[in-house]
């Protein structure tokens, strides 16, 4: 695959539309990982230090973008969004001791949030 053609791949998955209930999914789904945050869940304040910024939200929309191209569709659904999470996030929650103590890892925060 050449250079152009990857760029095309790009582009092309750019210009996926992403219906605003998506989005606002994706933009919920990271708020819920911040702690100290008006709404956040008490398992979050509990064990997480600190949770995904909003560019996750835009990274877990682009992924869905290509997640549904790679599944034939042209547009992004909340499932995309979803099977993306864990790839997504997983890396961008830190956890607390008290997490750590209660043998807590991002991935089960992650599956609550949703």
């Amino acid at each position: 695959m050449s250079v152009s053609e990857i760029q095309e791949y790009q582009r092309l998955v750019r210009k996926v539309p992403v219906a605003d209930s998506v989005a606002r999914y994706a933009v919920k789904l990271v708020s819920a990982s911040r702690p100290n945050m008006t709404g956040t869940p008490d398992f979050v304040n509990r064990w997480v230090t600190w949770g995904a910024s909003l560019r996750a939200s835009q990274f877990l929309i682009l992924g869905g973008k290509a997640r549904a191209i790679l599944h034939g569709r042209f547009n992004v659904s909340c499932e995309d969004v979803r099977a993306l999470a864990y790839p997504v996030l997983r890396h961008r929650i830190l956890l607390n001791f008290q997490a750590e103590s209660e043998k807590v890892d991002s991935d089960q925060v992650i599956k609550r949030c949703d």
